[in-house]
Order: structure tokens, then C-alpha cells, then sequence
């Protein structure tokens, strides 16, 4: 991880329902647990430990996976999600201990009255702890402050107080009264993923203490409406005064503190510091969290991968039981039933076989950094292609992993080069985070697990925070015959030698010297998954006015590489839609895969292709040096899609590729 050690402030344990359970024996009204709530997918991908999450008088940071064992601890058993293919790709990254994935901690209600899930929920912290007064623009810690939250089904009316503000100087209100505090807006922090609070008294004094006060009192003065860093801290006891844009930019260099190596999700610091500079960041900043996830959609496991999976659901059943029972199957088996898994059915020697998987020696380090330094996240793909070109069993065949599939025929107008079309009635997608990264995301940093930020303090967590979307889709497979003599023709035009050499310059110049020793071209996407990803784009578009689902509801998945040792090719997409509040979605996407309907859409999809409100300046996007843009012929007009819906956040794309544009002749798969 990022620290090979960290300290831990345990004096300041955060257990927030513990807390309102003592508030509650004590009859207080003052400390209600709850302030705020949020989607299991935006806690997944806006939202998640380590972030800063907007509530509407203060903000939050959700705690690290350590501070969850307390919310857990208040049931008597832990819920699982049963996805080993993801479980094994979190494995890779995180380490062969990680024996399971665990939902968020959370539980319907039966009714808005109904107390079911009152005992769950996400531990946070607030943070910044840094206020200031709305009222006198009063800058302190939140210590300074008073908190209310007294309604326990109001969660938006819980605020920091200054409790006697006398307003601004000149003001004609000049009467005490409450006013509402609000986060103070700088941070800082690293591209190690380090976070801190911002040393204003040590800013405002120039890295020196106050000479008229121990303690001074501050002001955060801003007259611009709060626009970058254009506010001017204030000290009222000595008169001193700094502006906060000396902070911002290149001008900063030299000015800022060293890196304390925090990170405040963790309540912890790096044992030595941080070598790395720091950067001044707002609390809404948009690089402030970058999630580094994993998913996959569940397919139908194989006897042998149903066998191989046993080892971790013992070990995660059964803890340290199964060290101290392991020789005793007949006790395995009894505490096995009282926890209700279903692994107590097994007979004798499969629990045997079970019990030698899970026991078998951990993976050692230098064996997990090669496995990470070979792995390939289209190995998340591979299986799941080569399930999607059996023919399903039956129409609407509902299988216990929760995929059921359609074949369709093709309508005889149907483009030729599209061969097989198969409607996902339904289908199960888990999703996973093994970590985050802050100012760069991690796919523009490196494939180093290294640069990743921890979500637990211990450097071996033993479980993962994943969430579980149920819905529907389409899938689509090119005929690979076809595509392979379209991708021979494209890999020597110029057009794709122009991308290679833009993608060379976008990459030299944005990862980290981590990466050095990276090939760029490794990394450049193939020509099929330009094609692929363009048609994905322009069906999402085209899918969004007629299925009933929003184009930012819909997403892709894409099948799309050469062939490469023991992996066959692949060509395919899938659309689909999925919502992780609900049983499944409602069937619009779906009965667009009906024969007359679908060569409607695609039909439809690619004429739009062929024009764009920007054209001819978008259709002759081409990146010359110096650009590095990593996209040709496609903008927000015509193929670009919101970020929920694309894997690539919108790169690798390029109309040409889909279809004969003018000036680009010969180009198009579809002609």
C-alpha cells in the first residue's frame, strides 16, 4: 500500500450509533447519529471511504473499512455477495487473505415509521474540521462551534452554530445570535493520496506563531463569491494578514508545509512523513477521489469453479475456527449450520477438499506482485464472452446466478456484419473498490497497486466493500472474420497511426515516473475496441429515445481483442441497464433486442453516426502534434456519452471507424 507502516490515533474511536445509544440512555436529544444518506452507488463511485461528501450545512468523510466492524458487530451475522471471479481480481490487488465481500451496511424498511436498519449505516467523520461563521466570517476548529441535530427524521437540518456572532463590523444587525458555520474550503494534499486539513494560523503568520496570542482568532474574509482561492485569511490579534491565492498554482511552490502523511479517513498518519509536495485543493474538487474499482456481470459457474470457491466461503464462515478446528470435521460441520451456510450440506470429502483449499499456504508476496505485474482486466472478460457464445439453454432459461438469456433471430434487414443478437432478460453485475487515488485516477497514474491508497489500516484487510446491480440488456456480437480484415486495413492507415502517436504523447505526459517502464503502445487500445466502443456510444443515443431509460442509465460493457495465446478473439458489446435498489429494472431496454425493432435502432443509430452538428470540424478531427486527445471524430454532438455510461470516459473513440465519413473514404466498418 501506499505506507509500509501507519500510526493510529486510538484514543479517538468512531462508533456513531454506539454514541447515539448513550445519548438515547441518557435522554439527550443532542446527539442523533444519522446525517444524511446516500445511493449504494454513489457510495461505490462519488461517495466512498475517503472521499468528502456534501451534506446541506456541513460535509463528511466516510471512514475506512476498520470503523465498519462496529456497525457490524450490532448483527449477529455479516452478509456476503457471492461473485468469486471478482473475488479472486480483489484478491490480485489486495492480497489471497481477502476471504469475502461484504454489502454496505445497510437494510430496507418495511415503512417510513419501521426501525430495521437504525442499528446500520456508514461510520464518517466530519471533515474539514475547519469552520467558519457565515455571519463574521469567524475561521476556527470545529471545537469553536456548536452542533445541532435534534429531529430524528430531519437529517438536513443537523449544522455547526456559532453560537454568539455579532454579524460583520459595520453591519446595522449587530445583536447576538446563532448563525450557521460552514466548512472553511482548503485542503491540501498529495499525489500519494495523502489529505490534510489547511494550516491556516500557519499560513497567515508565514510558518511562525502568533507574537500577541497563543491561541488567535481568525477571520476567512472572501468578497468574491467564493471563486478559487480568492479569500484572505485574517489574524484579528496581531493584524496579519495573507491572501490564499499565493497558494494556488506554480506560486505555491516553497510556500505550502511538508506532507504530514494523513490520512484522515484512517485517523491515521505515516509513520515518517510524506517525501512528496503538496498541492492546494478545494473540498468540491473533482480529482479530490478517484475510485479504483473492479466489476463484473455473474455468469453461471462451472462445476470446477464452484469447487474452487469453497475455500474461500470456509474461511470467511468460519474465521479462526477453522485453524483450531480443521481436524475436526464434525465440529466444522455443526458450527457450520449454526451460521446457517450453506456449505454444511456438503458431504464428507467435499468438506474435506474444502477444508484443504482453505487452509492451503498463502500466496507469497513475490508470487502476488508478479500475478499483479501479469494481470490483465480483460481476464474479467473472458470468461464472461465465452459464456455468451453458447446458446442459451431455453427461452427466458431463469439460472440461480441470476442470468437469464434470449437468443433472437436477426431481422433479414439487419447490417450482415452483426451475426448474433441474445436479449439479457435479466442479469447480476457486482462491483467492487479495492482503494482510491487522489489528483490523478489510477489508470492515468499506473497499474502500480503501490500508488493505491488503503481503505483499511491494517495492510492486509480481510474483506472488500462491493455492491450488487440487477438489471438487463443487450448483447451484440461483429462477425470476427469480418473485423479482422477491417482492423489489417486500418492498422496501416495514417488516421490510426496519428491516434498511436497521439496516445504516445498523452501517455509520456501523464503518468507518473512510477510507469516509465511501461510500452505506451501496450496500453493503446486495439482498433476493433475503437469500433466497437464508437457503435456502443451511438446505440446508448439511439437505445435512450425509444427503450424509456435516460442515455446516462444505460451503460456498455465491450468484448474487444486479438487473439493472444490461449484467449480467443473477441468482438462483441453489451448494453444494458441496472439498479442496485431494486429487484431489476422494467423491460425497455430488453424488448428492444425484438428482430424488427433492433434493425430499426441500428439503422437509426448509424445515420445520426454520419452527421454532427460540429461537422466538418468534427468530422476531420485528427490529433497533431503536440494535441494528445485520445479520440478523433466524435464529440458531445454525436458519440460522446456521460460518465455513468462509458468504461473509458469517453476515449477511444472515433466515428470514421464506424462509418464512411466525407474525406475519410474506406474507413468505416459499416461502410
Amino acid at each position: 500500500m501506499t505506507d509500509a507502516t501507519m500510526t493510529y490515533a486510538d484514543d479517538q474511536p468512531l462508533d456513531p450509533l454506539g454514541d447515539a445509544d448513550t445519548a438515547s440512555e441518557q435522554k439527550s436529544t443532542r446527539n442523533r447519529a444519522k446525517v444524511g444518506s446516500g445511493r449504494p452507488s454513489s457510495l461505490l463511485y462519488t461517495y466512498g471511504p475517503g472521499s468528502i461528501m456534501d451534506l446541506p450545512q456541513f460535509t463528511i468523510m466516510p471512514a475506512g473499512l476498520d470503523d465498519w466492524e462496529t456497525i457490524w458487530r450490532r448483527r449477529d451475522g455479516v452478509p456476503t455477495i457471492h461473485a468469486p471471479r471478482l473475488l479472486e481480481a480483489v484478491q490480485t490487488m489486495l492480497g489471497s487473505q481477502v476471504s469475502e465481500l461484504r454489502p454496505f451496511p445497510w437494510a430496507p424498511k418495511k415503512n417510513f415509521a419501521s426501525k430495521e436498519g437504525d442499528d446500520l449505516g456508514v461510520p464518517a467523520r466530519v471533515f474539514p474540521q475547519w469552520m467558519r461563521c457565515t455571519g463574521c466570517d469567524l475561521l476556527g476548529p470545529i471545537s469553536r462551534f456548536s452542533y445541532t441535530n435534534t429531529h430524528p427524521y430531519r437529517t438536513d437540518e443537523a449544522r455547526f452554530e456559532h453560537e454568539k456572532c455579532y454579524g460583520r463590523a459595520g453591519s446595522k444587525d449587530r445583536k447576538a445570535r446563532a448563525r450557521p458555520a460552514v466548512p472553511a474550503r482548503y485542503l491540501i494534499a498529495c499525489a500519494d493520496g495523502h489529505l490534510d486539513e489547511f494550516p491556516y494560523p500557519w499560513w497567515v503568520h508565514h510558518g511562525n506563531d502568533c507574537p500577541k496570542a497563543q491561541f488567535p482568532v481568525l477571520k476567512m474574509v472572501d468578497r468574491t463569491s467564493g471563486k478559487g482561492a480568492s479569500a484572505t485569511i485574517m489574524c484579528d490579534s496581531c493584524q496579519a494578514r495573507r491572501p490564499m491565492n499565493e497558494a494556488q498554482g506554480e506560486a505555491a511552490r516553497g510556500k505550502l508545509p511538508k506532507c504530514r502523511g494523513r490520512h484522515p479517513h484512517l485517523n491515521a498518519f505515516a509513520t515518517h512523513g510524506c517525501p512528496m509536495p503538496v498541492r492546494l485543493m478545494l473540498v468540491g474538487a473533482s480529482n479530490l477521489w478517484f475510485p479504483a474499482t473492479q466489476s463484473i456481470v455473474v455468469m453461471p459457474q462451472s462445476a470446477a469453479e464452484a469447487i474452487a470457491g469453497r475455500g474461500n466461503a470456509l474461511r470467511s464462515a468460519l474465521g479462526e475456527d477453522l485453524e483450531t478446528f480443521h481436524d475436526h470435521p464434525s465440529v466444522l460441520r455443526a458450527l457450520l449450520k449454526k451460521g446457517g451456510s450453506p456449505l454444511a450440506d456438503l458431504s464428507d470429502d467435499e468438506l474435506a477438499a474444502a477444508v484443504v483449499l482453505a487452509m492451503a499456504p498463502a500466496v507469497t508476496d513475490e508470487e502476488l506482485e508478479e500475478r499483479r505485474r501479469t494481470w490483465d482486466p480483460v481476464d474479467l472478460l473472458v470468461p464472461e464472452w465465452r459464456y455468451l457464445q453458447r446458446d442459451p439453454i431455453g427461452h427466458q432459461h431463469d439460472d440461480p446466478s441470476g442470468l437469464m438469456l434470449s437468443s433472437r433471430t436477426r431481422d433479414p434487414q439487419l447490417r450482415p456484419e452483426i451475426t448474433r443478437v441474445l436479449a439479457v432478460d435479466k442479469l447480476r453485475k457486482v462491483n467492487a473498490v479495492v482503494g482510491f487515488t487522489r489528483i490523478d485516477e489510477m489508470e492515468r497514474v499506473s497499474d502500480l497497486t503501490s500508488r493505491l491508497v488503503p481503505l483499511t489500516r491494517d495492510k492486509r484487510p480481510r474483506w472488500a466493500v462491493a455492491t450488487e446491480d440487477r438489471g438487463e440488456g443487450i448483447f451484440l456480437q461483429l462477425d470476427e472474420a469480418a473485423v479482422e480484415a477491417w482492423e489489417r486495413k486500418i492498422d496501416e492507415t495514417e488516421t490510426w497511426q496519428d491516434h498511436k502517436a497521439a496516445h504516445r504523447r498523452n501517455f509520456e505526459r501523464r503518468y507518473s515516473e512510477t510507469a516509465k517502464q511501461v510500452d505506451p503502445d501496450e496500453r493503446l487500445r486495439p482498433p476493433r475496441y475503437w469500433l466497437l466502443h464508437t457503435f456502443a456510444h451511438v446505440l446508448i443515443r439511439e437505445m435512450a429515445m425509444q427503450c424509456g431509460y435516460s442515455a446516462a442509465s444505460l451503460s456498455e460493457r465491450i468484448y474487444a481483442w486479438t487473439s493472444d495465446g490461449g484467449r480467443e478473439p473477441a468482438a462483441g458489446l453489451l448494453i444494458c441497464t441496472t439498479a442496485s435498489d431494486s429487484d431489476g429494472t422494467l423491460g425497455g431496454l430488453v424488448q428492444l433486442s425484438e428482430p424488427a425493432r433492433l434493425e430499426l435502432v441500428v439503422t437509426s443509430a448509424l445515420e445520426r453516426a454520419s452527421r454532427c452538428s460540429s461537422d466538418p470540424v468534427c468530422a476531420h478531427r485528427t490529433p497533431k502534434d503536440p494535441e494528445d486527445f485520445l479520440h478523433g471524430a466524435a464529440c458531445h454532438c454525436c458519440a460522446m456519452a456521460s460518465e455513468t455510461s462509458c468504461e473509458r470516459a469517453n476515449r477511444f473513440l472515433d466515428r470514421r471507424f464506424l462509418i464512411d465519413l466525407p474525406g475519410a473514404v474506406g474507413l468505416g466498418f459499416f461502410g
